[in-house]
């Protein structure tokens, strides 16, 4: 058994997993999100620290009350963002989410003096507001001294990891994010000298080989409820541990993770940057030789759903009857799904995006609302999976992938099956996997895949979505031009 834990924007899971990929138990806790003027989004890395500790004790117990040997914690968790520690840990100021918008007009004088393409075409990475490269710098100009201070500017993952065992490191996937070059497994020098910040490289720690393996340390394994030098994976992070947890193995494969982000992305087996194309998207390093991920994650999902059913005053338990209370199309209504704050990160890199509905009229109805914001974020998913070079299976999990109406909608958009796995948890099945390799006991990744529902496309949904779909892209189009800086 090996426990795996995601530490999620919102929401701590840890399950105890078999090597069938059966969650034998799981346990959540929600986190803080502290939202505050200036756009700043943060987190207190105490508290989720906490939260993991509490989640992981009580899957332990139950490993224990039933005899079951545990024989590693893997751990995955959100990406991007910047978390500052010491030597010992600790943080360096609050956390900074990657839903931070701090870092804004940073990246808009980076787009106009050309430092964004200039980085994207080193390392494939399309930075956006709450991404590490804006926000190093910006924190050098306006807070040196948290930077002075800190030891490590890192993630969620690695900043969990020193917590647990001691150890300053990053997995490759989150290093990828924006300075390294994938390929080398090692951090480009011009990279670091286009944003500015050459002189912080020291705080960048290096990423582990593939496969390594770290020791839970005496204190640690105390408050867990685990042996001590019990061995600890970390990572990858959680974008990349969804798409193999998800069951994608061949290359052109896609995983579309329904959840905070809506993460899409498709395996890939070389690194291509196209020099005129879109500054946007990633490339990730994977535990696999020579294969990346090229990642398009559009920086809102279900939070669209969330937002939408509150302005309507439904809950959750209600989206299956809205959405079958309207038909395809929405009766005339159309949306854009650019509600963060921070704009819009794929497949284009749009800091001051807004939303919008329309073709509205006295006749819409709560339901319609409800399904034209369903179908502006399946819009979206497509653009960015095709954009990311879909062209075999998709896979997709998280909170959006459960519901059935929903599922049908993104089928019926990508024209594709759309797999669901059964269980849940995708995020920490894939570090588990993860970690079973490092340990020299790959697991049937056949068997995991096959643990899945299908979503079957209806063929005059689909014709009547490819039509919608090329509306979608004309009205990002007409849309672009209206979104300065003072939006």
């Amino acid at each position: 058994m090996i426990i795996g834990v995601d530490v999620g924007t919102s929401v701590t899971k840890a399950s105890l997993l078999s090597r069938d990929g059966t969650a034998v138990v799981t346990h959540s806790m929600r986190s803080t999100l502290h939202r505050l003027p200036g756009g700043r989004v943060e987190q207190d890395l105490d508290e989720v620290i906490g939260s993991v500790v509490r989640v992981v004790r009580e899957v332990a117990a139950v490993a224990e009350s039933t005899g079951e040997a545990v024989e590693a914690l893997a751990i995955t968790g959100q990406g991007d963002g910047l978390w500052l520690r010491d030597h010992q840990g600790q943080q360096v100021g609050p956390a900074i989410s990657w839903l931070d918008a701090r870092a804004a007009d940073v990246l808009d004088g980076w787009e106009k003096s050309g430092v964004q393409r200039e980085v994207f075409g080193l390392t494939g990475s399309g930075m956006f507001p709450g991404s590490a490269g804006p926000l190093l710098a910006h924190l050098a100009e306006h807070a040196p001294e948290r930077l002075e201070r800190a030891a490590v500017a890192g993630y969620c993952v690695d900043a969990i990891v020193q917590r647990f065992t001691g150890e300053i490191t990053v997995d490759a996937s989150d290093a990828s994010l924006p300075f390294l070059d994938v390929t080398a497994r090692s951090y480009s020098q011009e990279a670091l000298e286009a944003c500015g910040i050459a002189e912080h490289r020291r705080l960048l720690a290096e990423p582990a080989p593939p496969g390594t393996l770290f020791a839970l340390d005496g204190r640690a394994a105390k408050e867990l409820g685990l042996p001590a030098g019990l061995p600890v994976s970390a990572g990858p992070f959680d974008l990349p541990a969804c798409a193999f947890g998800s069951g994608v193995s061949d290359v052109g494969d896609g995983s579309l993770v329904i959840g905070t982000t809506l993460g899409c992305q498709v395996l890939r087996d070389e690194f291509v940057v196209d020099p005129q194309g879109e500054v946007a998207g990633m490339w990730l390093a994977t535990p696999l030789p020579e294969r990346y991920l090229r990642v398009m994650p559009a920086m809102v999902g279900t939070a669209n759903l969330d937002w939408v059913l509150a302005m309507v005053g439904a809950g959750v338990d209600q989206l299956e009857t809205l959405l079958a209370s309207s038909q395809p199309g929405a009766g005339g209504v159309s949306a854009l799904s650019f509600l963060s704050t921070s704009g819009e990160r794929a497949p284009f890199v749009a800091p001051h995006a807004r939303g919008q509905f329309t073709g509205l009229s006295l006749d819409t109805k709560q339901a319609d609302l409800v399904r034209a914001m369903c179908e502006g974020v399946a819009y979206a998913a497509r653009h960015n999976l095709e954009s990311a070079g879909l062209t075999g299976e998709v896979s997709a999990c998280g909170g959006g992938a459960r519901s059935r109406a929903w599922s049908q909608i993104f089928a019926d958009v990508l024209g594709r099956p759309l797999h669901v796995p059964h269980e849940e948890g995708v995020g920490a099945r894939g570090a588990a996997m993860t970690a079973w390799d490092s340990l020299g006991q790959p697991v049937d990744r056949e068997r995991w895949a096959a643990a899945r529902r299908t979503v079957q496309p209806h063929p005059k949904a689909v014709e009547f979505y490819e039509r919608g779909y090329r509306e979608y892209l004309d009205s990002i189009e007409r849309a672009r031009p209206h979104w300065g800086a003072s939006s």
